[in-house]
């Protein structure tokens, strides 16, 4: 099956699964969603959902962020893992926010990545999921179902992201994004699949034999 070809079929088969594919992270708006997204680095979704609603009682817009101490964020975000880091980034942001942008999440993804803690990777989220403009983030799910799938080489995250907007329609991305993580969530996922026993893999590459080792984002 020519690359194209396999596109389509995943394109397909996970529009079956996932028609309307919900964000995982809990939030109310922009900010909150922001919030989460940077807290959902190298941490589960569910502990994140668990920390979140802790935190948006206490804060949960830039304003009200922007007045608590980093001390006690850490002490409510500490089980999400980089704490220290990820408490001192969202206390600076939200003064940005408050500073130079009203109080709101600006809809420029240039901005977003200027902001504290907030790489590549989270703007594009925001931009997609809060703001409903194409993107494609990359997380260590799609990158690595990019390259057992044979969509994307696997050099770097920058690259998986070309390769896909280039593979599947703009329109579609936003979707996407959300239908991969959860596909490698329930039928690919790191430790099991190995590119040989879920559907889309045994489907797109019938013949094939051995596991696949992928590059690490």
């Amino acid at each position: 099956m020519l690359k194209k070809a396999r596109a389509a079929f995943i394109h397909h088969r996970l529009n079956e699964l996932y028609p309307n594919p919900p964000i995982p992270l809990i939030h109310q708006d922009a900010f909150t969603l922001l919030i989460a997204v940077l807290l959902s680095a190298q941490c589960t979704d569910d502990r994140v959902n668990q920390v979140t609603p802790i935190l948006f009682a206490s804060a949960d817009n830039a304003q009200a962020m922007s007045q608590i101490s980093e001390q006690q964020v850490y002490d409510i975000i500490r089980p999400c893992g980089l704490a220290p880091q990820k408490s001192k980034a969202i206390v600076n942001l939200s003064k940005i926010l408050v500073d130079q942008y009203d109080g709101e999440v600006p809809e420029d993804i240039a901005a977003l990545e200027t902001l504290p803690g907030v790489g590549h990777k989270t703007a594009s989220v925001v931009m997609s999921q809060a703001f409903g403009h194409p993107a494609f983030p990359v997380d260590t799910h799609i990158h690595r179902l990019a390259q057992r799938w044979g969509l994307s080489n696997g050099n770097s995250v920058v690259q998986t992201e070309k390769d896909l907007k280039r593979l599947f329609p703009r329109e579609s991305w936003n979707a996407l994004h959300l239908q991969i993580i959860y596909y490698g969530r329930e039928y690919c996922p790191a430790r099991s699949c190995n590119g040989l026993s879920c559907d889309i893999c045994k489907t797109c590459f019938p013949n094939r034999k051995r596991p696949i080792k992928t590059r690490k984002a």
